[in-house]
């Protein structure tokens, strides 16, 4: 072989070598697009069972929509990335920068608690990126006109009002009402008073906590003194410091034989652990139970299949629909700027008002959002603790 021969074929092989370098990184018709969807949720601190739940659903979420003809023909993978939280907002604002810094970003799903997401909404308007929450529900967070922030739970502005109706329907007269201080739970605290009074219930004793209380027992004794139907309880159940699990732990310990009632933030395995003997006690949670829903089982199956060894928890299913409306928006964008324009600020655009107009039959149920992007699906289902479950009570 001659020199000029040589050269020719080196010259060859380097043309191959950087065609098949340009086709891997999206160069070429046939390109690959690699998006990520975010999600921001308590993971190691904080309510850890709903984040580590959240971030479950979304993963099978990403899973299921890699198989999507219309996704492959696309050129485009999902992936995910975790930003935890720890149920802070200051933790939760630089896991918002962090994935606002992400150039292949589509999208979050995130975060769980209501003060964590009011506080990353700020940055996810400001670089207009897609957050949809599937566990903040004080109304708050879709009332502050940004128009990229959506959630697929319901509201405390329904939640609260239904609580009180099931447990003035369950007999309750008299209520003591204790709030965590939170965001989430003076807000669910206010609106359940409100309703109850409203009823012609009374409320013996209107309290505040802190989140990372443990110490409950001179309330405890306050209360047992006032003899309530019931004590309603704003907050999570902690898992760091066991707060809405050790009130209600400390209340029986203390003498009150009333159940404690909550919202979602106490529906949670973990509550049932940390409380030792919270039989009776009760907790309202957006949404139907799995088991009554069309995809429920399917659901259920797809669940088992990829985590093994982890039941689902109460918000799981809102991560999956949430990330499944990500998918679907993006989905759409693709197809009408291109695969490698998603992300682009046009891409940005165009995401929001994909996602502003969704309408899909989810795991939840029915998924589509109002113009402050709240779910219009608002189901309510109210659980109690019978045997160490909770079990689903029926709707009046």
């Amino acid at each position: 072989m001659t020199m000029r021969q040589t050269r020719a074929v080196v010259a060859a092989a380097a043309a191959l070598s950087l065609t098949l370098s340009l086709a891997a990184c999206g160069g070429t018709s046939g390109a690959s697009h690699q998006l990520v969807i975010g999600i921001g949720a308590p993971i190691t601190q904080g309510d850890v069972a709903f984040g580590q739940g959240i971030e479950r659903g979304v993963k099978l979420a990403i899973e299921k929509a890699n198989e999507l003809p219309d996704v492959k023909d696309l050129g485009i993978t999902f992936t995910t990335t975790t930003g935890d939280d720890q149920s802070d907002p200051k933790a939760g604002t630089t896991v918002a920068n962090t994935f606002a810094s992400n150039k292949d970003l589509v999208g979050v799903v995130g975060h769980f608690n209501s003060t964590v997401s009011i506080a990353a909404s700020k940055v996810y308007n400001e670089k207009n990126i897609v957050a949809i929450s599937p566990g903040s529900t004080n109304p708050t967070l879709t009332q502050q006109g940004f128009k990229s922030i959506f959630r697929t739970t319901a509201t405390d502005a329904v939640q609260g009002p239904i609580g009180a109706e099931r447990a003035f329907g369950l007999g309750f007269k008299t209520a003591v009402v204790v709030n965590d201080s939170s965001t989430y739970g003076a807000g669910l605290a206010k609106e359940f008073s409100t309703k109850f009074e409203a009823l012609g219930g009374s409320i013996l004793l209107n309290e505040k906590t802190q989140q990372k209380q443990n110490d409950f027992t001179a309330l405890a004794t306050r209360i047992a003194a006032l003899k309530p139907d019931v004590v309603y309880f704003g907050g999570t159940y902690a898992a760091d410091t066991g707060a809405g699990a050790l009130f209600s732990k400390q209340l029986k310990t203390g003498g009150v034989t009333a159940p404690v009632m909550g919202g979602d933030g106490l529906n949670a395995d973990d509550f049932i652990a940390l409380a030792d003997d919270p039989e009776g006690d009760l907790a309202t949670c957006p949404g139907l139970p799995v088991d009554l829903l069309p995809q429920g089982a399917q659901f259920q199956a797809d669940y088992a299949k990829a985590f093994p060894n982890n039941s689902i928890a109460a918000f799981d299913a809102y991560a999956y629909d949430a990330a499944w409306a990500m998918v679907l928006a993006t989905v759409q964008v693709a197809k009408d700027l291109g695969a490698d324009q998603v992300t682009s600020p046009k891409g940005r655009d165009a995401l929001v008002t994909a996602v502003a107009g969704i309408s899909f039959d989810g795991v939840t149920g029915p998924v589509s959002f109002d113009a402050n992007g709240d779910n219009q699906n608002q189901a309510v289902t109210l659980y109690k603790v019978v045997s160490r479950a909770w079990v689903p009570q029926p709707a009046e």
